[in-house]
């Protein structure tokens, strides 16, 4: 959560009967179970997804950080029938809290139109991400923002140093939240920086990912409310979704509240109008108070007193009192000694040990057959279970784990194993590297390497056995169409090359007879950038003879060795 905002409500005793009756309403409105209550306000539902509570406090987006408890208005906002704020956002009129920021706006649409091209699964609505900024920083105190969507200054949660919050040791050096001890939340949408490391993105196109601006951190919200195959329509998801943000059930139903109040209806406000909310989750939203004036001295009476009152008495001499009776010295009770706290598991992880030979392979668009997995262990090398573990894909690949992510993290199960989800190859070709690391802690990481190999085939063969005949400088009547195939199965997208060769025993590329034409029409004798389609078939580009007649070779190549000749004549038509 952000820092104090501005001038906050004093909690007196009318501001807390007004709390009371806030949370009181949101228990019996909100509370899972309870579809809507008598204002129609959505409830979180009975079912909050599973594995919603898998998120540990140094597994969610924000850290478990503070966040604020303000109630969207029990009214809802009643759309303009003839005004409209932008597509799909009804002008509302009616209360303020309906305003949200124009860039602040413009910044959470763009990031649902991003995730319905790349996730379109995910259903993501941009209302969410509007209920998370609202509950994280007041939509970016109120639309603070510059032309470029960057907060106009920092907006930082608390330290997180175990004092009523999570406590995560620093992760960037203090690059993100200027702390070089502890994590602070950071940015509109307050995530931690080890969960920026990994979730961060580009939003406004200007090569930087930066968690302060708007449209960077509205864009990375989404696409983690989508991993892991989310789709938010349903609503058990979304629930384990905001969960995973923040593992609070007050914080889902908050969100909930706030999601169902911006469906109803939204307008746009200029930035820096945005309404600020008052009430944090930990109590803390209260100016801080304003230490006391000292009133200046009085300048002293002449005399000691009022000059026109009478002259004060002199007072006598006090009887001198006889010196007490030394009292026995008293042996200091010494401090009760606190006794130490228990140790996290993460706290006992000393190392990670390797699981496998550390290398993993597969072809181009398949899944690696292989998972990657690794033991956490203690100095003793005893395994360590509840031990929150990634894996994080490094290197120019556009190989993922299931879900279309490059991050993953799991628990370690009571073996102290933790296993990556299934890595899928991409279609570039080479080698990457999974990194694992324990999350929450400064450890040597381990390092796996993945090589995604080039498709092959085995098998090439003509789809069809006409002879392939032509007249001196003329044009072959058909186009030669070959099938790949591996270990018998279709071979698709594979490379494929066609050289017109001197003979079978010499592959070199030949200077006559038959030839292909590039896109300026002149003459070419191999093609090298060939690929066969989904169904393993290449059909080559038309082919030419120049004067030169007889028999000619075509030989076609693949990845993985697969080989045809194809035989050409060219002969003078018959009288």
């Amino acid at each position: 959560m952000a820092a104090q905002f501005g001038r906050r409500l004093r909690k007196g005793a009318a501001t807390t009967a007004v709390a009371a009756v806030a949370v009181a309403a949101l228990s019996a409105s909100q509370a899972p179970g309870v579809s809507a209550d008598d204002h129609g306000r959505q409830s979180a539902g009975a079912d909050v997804g599973q594995g919603a509570n898998d998120a540990g406090e140094d597994g969610t987006a924000t850290g478990n950080s503070r966040y604020y408890t303000d109630l969207p208005p029990l009214q809802s906002p009643n759309p303009a029938p003839s005004a409209s704020a932008g597509e799909g956002t009804p002008a509302a009129t009616g209360s303020a809290e309906a305003g949200i920021p124009a860039t602040v706006l413009d910044a959470y649409k763009k990031a649902e139109a991003s995730l319905r091209e790349s996730k379109p699964t995910c259903n993501l609505p941009w209302q969410l991400l509007a209920a998370i900024g609202k509950v994280e920083s007041g939509q970016a105190r109120g639309g603070r923002v510059d032309a470029a969507g960057t907060t106009l200054s920092p907006i930082l949660g608390p330290v997180l140093d175990g004092n009523g919050f999570a406590s995560i040791k620093d992760t960037d050096n203090g690059a993100y939240d200027g702390d070089s001890t502890y994590d602070r939340a950071v940015g509109p949408m307050q995530f931690i920086p080890s969960t920026w490391a990994w979730a961060g993105r580009d939003g406004n196109g200007d090569g930087k990912k930066d968690p302060n601006n708007v449209y960077d951190a509205a864009l990375a919200a989404g696409h983690y409310l989508c991993r892991f195959d989310h789709d938010l329509s349903v609503q058990a998801q979304m629930n384990q979704a905001i969960l995973s943000y923040n593992n609070s059930t007050a914080y889902l139903n908050t969100v909930l509240s706030w999601l169902e109040y911006y469906r109803k209806g939204t307008h746009e406000v200029p930035d820096g109008t945005g309404t600020l909310p008052s009430h944090d989750s930990d109590g803390t939203a209260t100016p801080s108070p304003t230490p006391p004036v000292p009133s200046p001295p009085s300048p002293p009476k002449p005399g000691g007193g009022d000059p026109t009152s009478p002259a004060p008495k002199p007072t006598p001499p006090a009887t001198p009192t006889p010196p007490a009776t030394p009292t026995p010295p008293v042996t200091p009770t010494p401090p009760p000694t606190t006794p130490p706290a228990t140790p996290t598991p993460t706290e006992t992880v000393d190392h990670l040990a390797n699981v496998g030979d550390g290398k993993v392979t597969a072809t181009a668009g398949d899944t690696f057959a292989q998972k990657i997995a690794v033991r956490t262990e203690d100095k003793a090398g005893k395994a360590v279970a509840k031990v929150r573990v990634r894996f994080t894909i490094v290197g120019d690949t556009d190989a993922t784990f299931a879900g279309g992510e490059s991050v993953a993290t799991t628990v370690t199960n009571w073996s102290g194993m933790a296993i990556a989800p299934a890595l899928a190859a991409g279609e570039k070709t080479g080698d990457f590297t999974v990194r694992v690391t324990v999350v929450g802690r400064v450890l040597a990481g381990l390092d796996y390497t993945a090589t995604v190999t080039a498709r092959q085939a085995d098998t090439l063969a003509r789809t069809a056995d006409t002879a392939l005949t032509c007249v001196p400088g003329g044009e072959f009547a058909d186009q030669v169409e070959v099938k790949a195939t591996y270990q018998g199965a279709t071979a698709g997208k594979v490379a494929a090359t066609a050289t017109l060769i001197k003979s079978a025993d010499d592959t070199g590329e030949n200077d006559k007879g038959p030839y292909f034409k590039d896109a300026d029409g002149k003459t070419v004798r191999t093609l090298t950038t060939l690929v066969t389609d989904a169904d393993g078939l290449l059909k080559l580009p038309k082919l030419y003879a120049d004067d030169t007649t007889g028999t000619f070779l075509l030989r076609v190549t693949t990845t993985g060795g697969a080989t045809l000749t194809v035989e050409l004549t060219v002969a003078a038509a018959a009288s």
